[in-house]
């Protein structure tokens, strides 16, 4: 791609929601309200008024107005507006999720979406900036600014043909697949990029040149606006996968890394059982087998709890998948050994190269545990093991079809997708089964998903002070997902009822 200078254009800040109250600080202190410190930041920066910004910022970087003048220059900046949304409160912080649409002159309007944090500091309440506020690809260091790429792309739309919004979560995924797929013929157009210490520029958002033909992808728009809705601001992902073709029809992406749900790994936590629970069935055991669930149980030499301090005694495996009990398939997963776990894990897509039409995408690692304690931490997804929130999408696709799909954003003649690979009817039927359980009776009985769904829920620790991740995947007729929520604690409270948002609009 090849870079351009932009010169410098005058600035023109205009107000696109509605009329801001004038709500003034109260004291020298500060607002002592989350929504008038919000509504006095939003109405300063509708003004331009850098000055009275960084007064409502809570411990600003001394070049604070320098780095809005400068995104501003970069990116020909004529006007922007603001659509705040609702402000949602949790103690002593609180976050508002806004629209932003700037009018880049000669080239068009870029709309996304954004998250204001603020914070109760002595009595008042502040802003809690950083370059993410901005856009929430920008790191410290970074920049946004504008290239034209060596030909003309068109941009990638819905498989219907038609456009998605610019503040979709699946917005840097359309921009990877409208770089690679763009015509080569036509007037150049205009790509904003991000770029971050130490990585790639990325194009956020593409402005097809003259003469360039739309890229067709697989995303459904009403797919893919009931993902956007059920995510909202929070810092989380929800991929959704339609597992009789492969194909990706959603991707709603908010986690704060660049495209996190196709390329971050995480521990999968519970969500990892379902691989598990394959070996099992598919070495003998069914789901009416007899198995132990204590509250604490030694595999290898590794201690290992069950959350909460769950102990069901003796009962049928379906029943220990459902509850969610580390004790039991930690022991289990021992038992069937490394190796046996390690090709349920590839059956599965792990360790496989996916080819989705993006720049990059990961499956997941299941690297080897280094014995048999290792073994009893990645049976219950812990230790070596890691994932995607795409990875586990695909791991709930196979299930639902029977077979294994790489996952794809594109017609499938653009990409190396693969052959589907069926997995053993003996363990598909077993899964599907406990699955069910899990929504009906189990972990997530309670997190509202509509009758049909199948699935399960993940809590995963991320560090030594047991700290969690939060994960649901499961299926629905043709419609398979994952939903990973970044610290978000319980899988059954937190992703699940993200699912159920999801699956609702969907049903509806």
């Amino acid at each position: 791609m090849r870079r351009v200078a932009v010169v410098a254009a005058g600035l023109i800040i205009l107000v696109a929601a509605a009329a801001f109250s004038c709500a003034a600080l109260r004291g020298a202190s500060g607002p002592a309200t989350p929504e008038e410190a919000s509504r006095a930041y939003f109405r300063a920066w509708s003004d331009g008024d850098f000055s009275a910004m960084r007064r409502l910022v809570d411990d600003p970087p001394g070049d604070f107005a320098d780095r809005h003048r400068a995104l501003s220059h970069a990116l020909r900046v004529d006007a922007v507006g603001f659509t705040p949304g609702p402000l949602v409160r949790h103690g002593d912080e609180a976050s508002v999720d806004y629209g932003v649409t700037r009018h880049l002159t000669g080239i068009g309007d870029w709309s996304f979406r954004a998250t204001l944090r603020l914070v109760r500091r002595d009595g008042a309440w502040r802003v809690v900036w950083s370059p993410a506020t901005l856009h929430p690809a920008l790191v410290d260091g970074g920049a946004l600014a504008l290239a034209r790429p060596d030909a003309a792309s068109g941009a990638p739309v819905a498989a219907d043909g038609r456009p998605l919004p610019d503040d979709s979560g699946a917005q840097p995924y359309l921009a990877d697949v409208g770089g690679r797929y763009g015509e080569d013929d036509g007037v150049p157009g205009w790509a904003v990029e991000v770029r971050n210490p130490g990585r790639p520029a990325r194009q956020l958002k593409v402005f097809p040149g003259r003469g360039a033909e739309p890229v067709r992808t697989t995303i459904d728009r009403r797919a893919q606006a009931a993902a956007d809705a059920a995510v909202g601001s929070a810092s989380a992902a929800l991929v959704a996968i339609r597992p009789s073709t492969g194909e990706i029809v959603a991707v709603s992406d908010r986690l704060p890394d660049a495209e996190s749900a196709f390329q971050g790994l995480y521990p999968p936590g519970s969500t990892f059982k379902v691989v598990v629970a394959a070996a099992l069935l598919e070495g003998g055991m069914t789901p009416a087998s007899a198995v132990d669930c204590p509250a604490v149980t030694v595999a290898g030499q590794r201690t290992i709890h069950n959350h909460g301090g769950l102990a069901l005694g003796r009962v049928a495996l379906t029943d220990a998948f459902a509850e969610s009990c580390n004790t039991t398939f930690a022991k289990l997963g021992v038992a069937a050994g490394t190796e046996r776990i390690r090709q349920s894990a590839a059956a599965f897509g792990f360790g496989a190269h996916f080819d989705t039409g993006t720049d990059t995408a990961y499956s997941g690692d299941f690297l080897d545990p280094g014995g048999d304690n290792g073994l009893a931490e990645a049976s219950i997804g812990q230790g070596r093991v890691q994932a995607t929130p795409l990875a586990m999408a695909v791991v709930a696709a196979a299930v639902a079809d029977g077979s294994y799909r790489p996952p794809r954003m594109v017609p499938a003649p653009l990409v190396h997708a693969g052959m589907a690979r069926p997995l053993p009817s003996s363990a598909v039927d077993g899964l599907r089964s406990m699955m069910r359980a899990v929504a009906t009776r189990g972990t997530a009985a309670h997190a509202g998903l509509p009758a049909g769904t199948a699935g399960k829920t993940g809590t995963a620790e991320y560090d030594a002070q047991g700290h969690t991740h939060a994960w649901f995947i499961g299926y629905r007729g043709d419609l398979a997902f994952a939903v990973f929520v970044l610290h978000g604690g319980d899988g059954g409270q937190v992703a699940g009822p993200v699912a159920a948002r999801f699956l609702a609009v969907i049903k509806s």
